[in-house]
């Protein structure tokens, strides 16, 4: 999903990214919290952030072309 460069980052969802679905998640200003509209994923900035490192770690080498084994 494309994002322009203008306004606040637009975090995926951590349980959808997990199963490899791109889904951006809301910003509900009034409780601090962004939800995600397909799986009911509801946290706050940190967690999110906390989950999607998480991601990143699990998939660091997947550009690395591994030939000795």
């Amino acid at each position: 999903m494309a994002q322009g460069r203008k306004g606040k980052l637009n975090y995926r969802c951590p349980r959808c990214l997990m199963r490899e679905i791109d889904m951006d998640m809301l910003f509900d200003s009034a409780k601090g919290e962004y939800y995600c509209l397909r799986c009911s994923f509801v946290g706050p900035e940190s967690e999110v952030q906390r989950l999607n490192a998480q991601f990143r770690a699990k998939y660091l080498d997947r550009t690395v072309r591994i030939t000795d084994f």
